[in-house]
């Protein structure tokens, strides 16, 4: 066949080699005894749990938003984006922190700055959007679109939908 057992068995070295991994500089992982270049480190994704409170009240054309974000690790996070969807349209350009953009017509999306593992840094921002027309009630769905490639394994606590009715009463999420 071509093949000699000391072929095979080099292959069968390398491969189990290249399979070993080690942690590396910065959260990497490097195959131990590959060369070390850009095809030779493996990224391995960091683990946070990134959760969003607060609550949403609705009063005639307004609606107040008041979130609080926070990370309860394990690892450090540079920034997290929120998104806001309303489900009735924006009325026209918003006036925004500067942390927030509006994506569309019913969408805004915010950026927290970084969050520790443990918890200690929260970021809180406080929307006052103005409504097309005096809806009766809004839905409001947050959730995280960007985490800096993070696994969140407890996303119950980060996504939250909120039916505000428009009797300027707050509701909790």
């Amino acid at each position: 066949m071509g093949v000699t057992r000391k072929a095979l068995l080099g292959v069968s070295a390398a491969a189990a080699m290249a399979s070993m991994v080690a942690p590396g500089v910065g959260g990497t992982a490097t195959a131990v005894g590959a060369p070390v270049g850009a095809s030779a480190v493996r990224s391995i994704a960091p683990e946070a749990d990134v959760s969003h409170h607060g609550h949403v009240s609705l009063w005639g054309s307004g609606l107040g938003i008041w979130l609080r974000s926070e990370n309860r690790g394990p690892a450090d996070l540079a920034g997290v984006t929120v998104r806001l969807r309303i489900s009735v349209p924006l009325a026209g350009r918003q006036e925004l922190p500067q942390e927030c953009l509006q994506a569309d017509r019913a969408t805004v999306l915010c950026r927290t700055g970084a969050l520790r593992a443990d918890g200690s840094e929260q970021r809180q921002l406080a929307l006052e959007l103005q409504l097309a027309g005096r809806p009766p009630e809004v839905v409001v769905r947050i959730d995280t679109v960007w985490n800096g490639g993070a696994t969140d394994r407890n996303a119950q606590n980060s996504e939250h939908q909120v039916l505000a009715p428009a009797t300027g009463d707050e509701y909790v999420f």
